[in-house]
């Protein structure tokens, strides 16, 4: 794909407000750039998302590809999906597609299906005052809207969203760009700002506090002082987001490319603590710094996975997250009189359940954490037969890259991890010798004396 920058004289930009109107007759004329001064071209589009556009077109509905799509291409990226707005209804895009099924209660979407590609289409909502006794939308106490299908126009639409630079519409009658917001000069700034009032619009979704990190890191923006300003003092309304809801975000977090930017931006608004406070309390409290080099090094490590292609798996951020608690735990209860493999297991049950009050964890992605953390203790004694059967373990090779994690951050002795890696590597024959070689000295058990076979006295 093409890559493009901005330069000083390729847009002629109209100053348009960012905060959100006190009435639908406040909304301001929006910017249009024509074609002929910005660089989409339908090239860089799906051919998915253009059959979506066109159909409504076609059929009298308006058509514009909104949100991140269009940021990304305006920035010379390659959108990772595209989305569509428009003034049909939901059920008016399922006559239109047969291939198209309708989701959602909070936010009534139509997706449309082609093979493994899903195009999202969204009807332009409508600002609050429209909204205002309508049935079909909610908030709570809080200020956080739980449900939202009140149905608007394109420019009460884009006083809806979320970011200026996630507000650009382009339009497929024309090729242009619609700006209602001011979408274009954050854009060329590199600014993050919401539209509207900061506070009431984290109040509405508390979840835009962690999208607004998100965001930042991926695109190397930063985030507006009035934007950023709220964040601190807010960050606990995400207490009161569901579990299920706070996992997806955080696969989103962490497994976009930039997982060590995400981690250090999370931790400075004290965010990361409503993800996993367990985390964040054995890291306040750390002695040796290694929790903190180990995540560190463990971002690094997604970071250079993700971008060699390699798969990242949640299970292993959930492990490398959780074992400094989970380690904690299982000294206090070695303490106590457990065994250590014992020990170890039962802290892994305790701080997951613990975790899942916070962020749900699915079964597929608990139970191979576990198996990650108790082959710690079988890693850690080198030689034997044991090894060898280590070797076959289906979680053997996460939990090795988990040891040399471990060893990078002087948790354990870096030839440990050394001497796996040359183990793992040898001739079966090879193999066979080393762990004979390397065999622990057995432990020769005492002999308890029968009864009655001490000396009889007279």
């Amino acid at each position: 794909m093409r890559r493009w920058y901005y330069t000083p004289n390729l847009f002629i930009y109209k100053q348009s407000p960012v905060s959100r109107p006190g009435s639908i007759e406040n909304i301001s004329e929006p910017t249009i750039i024509d074609r002929s001064r910005h660089p989409i071209s339908r090239a860089n589009i799906s051919p998915n998302a253009l059959k979506v556009l066109y159909r409504l077109k076609d059929a009298g509905y308006q058509g514009h590809l909104v949100g991140g799509g269009v940021r990304d291409l305006l920035l010379g990226r390659e959108p990772k999906d595209f989305d569509v707005g428009t003034d049909a209804h939901p059920d008016d895009v399922r006559q239109l597609f047969r291939n198209c099924r309708l989701i959602g209660r909070r936010f009534r979407l139509a997706h449309v299906m082609f093979g493994r590609e899903i195009i999202e289409v969204a009807t332009f909502r409508a600002l609050q005052e429209a909204a205002e006794g309508n049935d079909a939308r909610h908030i709570d106490d809080e200020g956080r809207i739980v449900r939202d299908n009140v149905y608007g126009t394109i420019g009460e639409d884009a006083y809806r969203r979320d970011f200026t630079v996630n507000a650009l519409y382009y339009n497929i009658s024309n090729f242009s760009v619609i700006d209602y917001v001011g979408g274009m000069d954050d854009l060329k700034a590199g600014v993050l700002r919401l539209i509207g009032d900061p506070e009431e619009r984290y109040r509405e979704d508390p979840v835009r506090m962690l999208r607004a990190v998100r965001f930042a890191t991926k695109l190397g923006f930063r985030i507006h002082p009035d934007s950023e300003r709220p964040i601190m003092e807010l960050a606990p309304l995400l207490g009161d987001i569901p579990p299920a809801r706070l996992f997806d975000e955080m696969l989103k977090l962490f497994m976009g490319g930039c997982a060590l930017a995400t981690f250090e931006a999370l931790r400075h608004y004290n965010l990361f603590g409503q993800l996993f406070p367990l985390t964040e309390q054995s890291l306040t409290h750390e002695e040796h710094h290694f929790p903190l080099t180990l995540i560190n090094r463990g971002m690094k490590n997604t970071d250079a996975r993700i971008q060699q292609g390699k798969p990242v798996t949640p299970a292993f951020l959930f492990a490398l997250f959780l074992w400094e608690p989970v380690r904690e735990r299982a000294r206090q209860l070695e303490a106590d009189g457990q065994h250590p493999a014992q020990a170890l297991q039962h802290a892994g049950s305790q701080v997951i359940a613990e975790q899942a009050k916070v962020m749900a964890t699915p079964r597929r992605y608990s139970l191979p954490m576990r198996e990650i953390w108790m082959l710690q203790m079988r890693l850690e004694r080198k030689g034997g037969k044991r090894s060898l059967r280590v070797l076959s373990h289906p979680r053997f090779r996460a939990a090795y890259d988990f040891l040399l994690l471990r060893a990078e951050a002087g948790e354990v002795d870096r030839e440990l991890g050394e001497w796996w890696t040359q183990f793992q590597e040898m001739h079966p024959e090879q193999q066979e010798k080393e762990v004979t070689r390397t065999r622990p000295p057995r432990k020769r058990r005492r002999r308890r004396p029968r009864r009655g076979s001490g000396k009889e006295t007279a």
